[in-house]
Parts: C-alpha cells; structure tokens; sequence
C-alpha cells in the first residue's frame, strides 16, 4: 500500500484514498508524532491497526523509512484485508 504520510500534525487521521498524477492511488495518514527515530512511522502503523482492527505486528514499512511517501507491507489474507479496506473506504472516506 503506498502512503503519503504527514508528520507532526495536529491529530492523528487517516484523510484517505487520493488519486496521484499518475493515476495511481496513496493514503494520506496524519500523525502528531514527529519524523524522528521511526516514531512517525510507529504512529503510522498504530493508527491504520487500530482504524483497521489488524495486529501491529502484520505492518512493514518496506520502502521510505525515512520519507513521507511509502510503501507499506500489509501481511494477512489479501481478500480480509480488501475486504476491510474496501469497507473502511465506503463507510467514512469516499
């Protein structure tokens, strides 16, 4: 899943999906923590696994550690985690 991710924001947030120039898709996620010793991204994947009710342990960032683009490795069933996207998407972010 690619990410934009913004740091040092005043609430933690999951914005939502946002078509790029490319056409391709990113969540934009807001974290109050600051881009600093991984914080950021450990707010990141506490965040998308309490919103989306997955282990933090099933979260990976596998490229951008240290930008506010990434990518992050989701582990699990591919059709649960669509399945709990998908209705994350259609119930509070379309």
């Amino acid at each position: 899943m690619r990410l934009v991710v913004t740091p040092k924001a005043s609430r933690n947030r999951v914005e939502g999906v946002r078509r790029e120039a490319d056409g391709g898709a990113v969540l934009r996620v807001q974290v109050t923590a600051p881009p600093e010793d991984g914080k950021a991204n450990a707010a990141v994947v506490k965040l998308l696994a309490k919103t989306w009710h997955l282990p933090k342990g099933a979260f990976s960032v596998r490229v951008g550690a240290a930008a506010r683009r990434k990518v992050l490795f989701i582990e699990g069933d591919a059709d649960d985690l669509a399945r709990r996207i998908r209705k994350w998407v259609e119930d509070d972010h379309e």
